[in-house]
């Protein structure tokens, strides 16, 4: 029977088994910067390291990522395999208990649609893992209730704690136990029932507040989003409570991303569904005289649903008060409950014998609904699409495929009308102004509009680590506008201390500001402690240190690092070319970086100025440093560099001199101060008949620039009057 629960839980799951990465998978699946030993550290002893502080999930995703990398039918297998596992452990805390139907419920918890948000989304491996320590906490602690042994009270704490450090709202599990203690005897004994779990009490209520100060100062949970009153939190977790059970019984129409309800003290019949909770578990505790079980299911539901039912906030309110995974542990209250009534009534009623048959039916169509609903999982553009046809008031659908589309070529227009769409309906939505403005300043007349939408991000959330990066880059493009893209780097930082892209763009930006070089190095490294595979980074550190006296070296290493990561990183080929040509008897190993920088982007224009330079003192080679050159200011024409390097070169070669001219010309009114380009026009125009005046006048710019004594008594000799 297990054996057949597997094969038709992966059966049911097939579908979902190659999808993609979906909205916050990529904060779960381990990152870059924490896939080494002193990452998996991070992920235990650093807050903020991770999404969410639960170490051992995301030391089950970093050691699954050395065993499958990026793939993700691996994490995808081992969240139905979770599942499987769960399920199979409810069965023996059935049999355990000694209710009727434990494989008919084990199969509907394997087989039910609601389940498949927590199973086919790999971020909600904190769901399937949790679980299976949840229940396997709850079979061994049932195992110490009967033997007393010490032994198993500390594996049933330890597989406790292990849950905890998955997911928190395994919090209530010892009140489960309570309330599973009270369904047998009618009546709890204080030794022998709640002292031995009162520390199990406090660990949880301990880990519950911890997570829940974690959603607000880490992830967000705080603000106008969640200002409800006392009275508004009663009505929504009522509503909550009856959501879910219609979910259970009725699982049709099942969302990704469901309506966000407007909770409103004011509307009367906002008022039937705590009424409604009141009469149920008033009719469950009078029929208690004849069978505690329903009461006990009532409460265990309502019991491990109540971190989730509005009394504290979790960042996912923002787009919606309920979500399917939300009740994937507390389904057990009525899917246990349920396949035990449906089991004993098959027993005493006249068409018991079609009791198999009727059960096959309702797991098959059971397992179609799981199979249909995790066919939407496959992909990102899929999951939103469809949320978007049943929901089309979903904020988060919205947001979420603009951001699936920035990251396509030639969808940005796609992923800014999303955007638009997401502040249409939620106008004060920090995430997508953020987006927003990140899609606008790909184009760069648009710039002033992104930093419009960055600031109005900060406006709704100042503490918005990602808006104060994305506006600090905006600013750094922006003339005169320096100091305050600094001051944004810094808060990011301040928010994010571990924030690479934060720290990369301060020090990118630093190595623009006089004086600051050894400060730009700093954050550069600081970006690369974080994430060391960013081959920007490494070129942009080395070119910081290059500037540095002594560090050429570093340098030359940074450079190095950056080609090992990318081999065809142009501009690193370049730096590292021109870190080399600076060393004795190094120059044919410039050249070949040169000629590497140019196989891999033709059209760097500072790759064809740097080889054509190098060139010209290798013997035989003057012609393609002149090719070099004359490409470089064909790609880049307002290079005054390249112009006035070539015409240097050209003057000096016969019956090139005008060509020389043309060259120095557009040298001089690119950059009227550049004194050698002055001097060298200035000269040539003195061998041409009828410009003496032009030529004069060059000169004598020069000389105002840089004095030079022999240029000083050329003019002296050229000025009339002199012979």
């Amino acid at each position: 029977m297990a054996a057949l629960l597997f094969c038709v839980a992966l059966l049911a799951y097939s579908p979902a088994l190659k999808g993609g990465l979906l909205w916050d998978d990529a904060s779960h699946v381990t990152r870059p910067e924490l896939r080494s030993l002193h990452g998996l550290w991070r992920i235990w002893f650093e807050l903020g390291a991770t999404q969410q502080y639960y170490p051992l999930l995301h030391t089950a995703f970093w050691a699954e990522h050395k065993l499958w990398g990026d793939a993700v039918l691996g994490y995808h297998l081992t969240n139905v395999l979770l599942h499987a596992s769960a399920a199979c452990f409810m069965v023996l805390i059935m049999r355990r208990l000694s209710l009727p139907g434990a494989w008919l419920a084990g199969f509907i918890f394997a087989l039910h649609p609601v389940c498949v948000e927590a199973v086919a989304w790999i971020s909600e491996q904190k769901s399937t893992l949790s679980t299976a320590f949840y229940l396997g906490s709850v079979l061994a602690y049932l195992h110490f209730d009967r033997t007393r042994r010490r032994p198993v009270y500390f594996l049933a704490l330890a597989l406790f704690i292990l849950a905890l450090l998955s997911k928190t709202v395994t919090a209530t599990l010892p009140a489960a136990l309570l309330v599973v203690f009270w369904w047998q005897k009618g009546r709890l004994n204080w030794k022998r029932d709640v002292l031995p779990l009162a520390p199990w009490l406090m660990l949880g209520a301990a880990a519950g507040l911890f997570t829940a100060w974690v959603e607000r100062n880490y992830i967000g949970a705080q603000g106008s989003n969640f200002a409800l009153p006392f009275l508004a939190r009663i009505l929504l977790a009522a509503r909550v409570i009856w959501f879910y059970i219609g979910k259970l019984l009725w699982p049709a129409d099942l969302i990704f991303n469901y309506p966000h309800w407007n909770i409103d003290t004011s509307e009367w019949w906002q008022y039937l569904f705590p009424l409604g909770v009141v009469g149920a578990a008033a009719g469950l505790w009078l029929f208690t005289r004849k069978n505690r079980g329903p009461l006990a299911a009532f409460l265990f539901f309502i019991g491990t649903l109540f971190p989730v039912l509005g009394f504290l906030d979790v960042y996912p309110f923002v787009y919606s008060y309920v979500a399917d995974h939300f009740q994937y542990l507390a389904s057990l209250g009525i899917i246990v409950p349920a396949a035990a009534v449906l089991t004993t009534a098959a027993g005493r009623i006249p068409i018991g014998r079609f009791a198999p048959a009727l059960a096959a039916f309702l797991l098959a169509a059971l397992g179609t609904l799981t199979w249909r609903q995790s066919g939407i999982y496959k992909d990102v553009e899929t999951l939103y699409r469809v949320t978007l046809v049943r929901n089309p008031g979903s904020v988060m659908a919205h947001n979420n495929l603009g951001n699936y589309f920035l990251k396509i070529p030639g969808r940005v227009p796609e992923a800014i009308s999303q955007f638009e769409a997401a502040l249409a309906l939620k106008p004060d939505l920090p995430e997508a102004h953020n987006n927003l403005g990140t899609a606008l300043s790909t184009m760069p007349d648009r710039l002033p509009d992104a930093i419009t939408q960055f600031e109005t991000a900060l406006r709704n959330r100042p503490n918005f680590p990602e808006a104060h990066n994305n506006l600090g880059r905006a600013l750094s493009n922006v003339p005169g506008r320096a100091p305050e893209a600094i001051q944004h780097f810094e808060a990011a930082l301040a928010l994010k201390p571990d924030y690479a892209d934060a720290h990369y763009g301060l020090g990118t930006l630093l190595l623009d500001q006089p004086g600051r070089s050894a400060d730009a190095v700093a954050q550069l490294e600081a970006a690369l402690q974080t994430n060391d595979d960013s081959a920007q980074a490494h070129n942009s550190l080395g070119i910081a240190l290059s500037r540095i006296p002594g560090r050429a070296p570093e340098a030359i290493a940074q450079f190095e690092a950056a080609l090992r990561i990318n081999p065809d990183f142009a501009e690193a080929h370049n730096n590292l070319a021109g870190a080399l040509g600076g060393i004795p008897g190094r120059a044919p190993e410039a050249i070949s970086h040169f000629e590497a920088a140019l196989r891999s982007d033709p059209n760097l224009a500072e790759a064809h100025m740097n080889l054509g330079s190098a060139l010209v003192g290798q013997p035989g080679r003057l012609p393609e440093a002149i090719s070099h050159l004359e490409a470089a200011v064909r790609i880049k024409p307002d290079y005054e560099q390249a112009h006035a390097m070539l015409a240097v070169i050209l003057s000096r070669i016969p019956g090139r001199s005008s060509d020389a001219i043309t060259h120095f010309e557009t040298a001089v009114r690119l950059r009227p101060e550049d004194a050698d380009a002055q001097t060298g026009l200035g000269l040539l125009l003195l061998k041409v008949p009828g410009r003496l005046p032009e030529a004069i006048q060059h000169l004598e710019a020069a000389m105002r620039i840089q004095p030079d004594p022999d240029i000083q008594a050329l003019l002296k000799g050229l000025r009339p009057g002199s012979r």
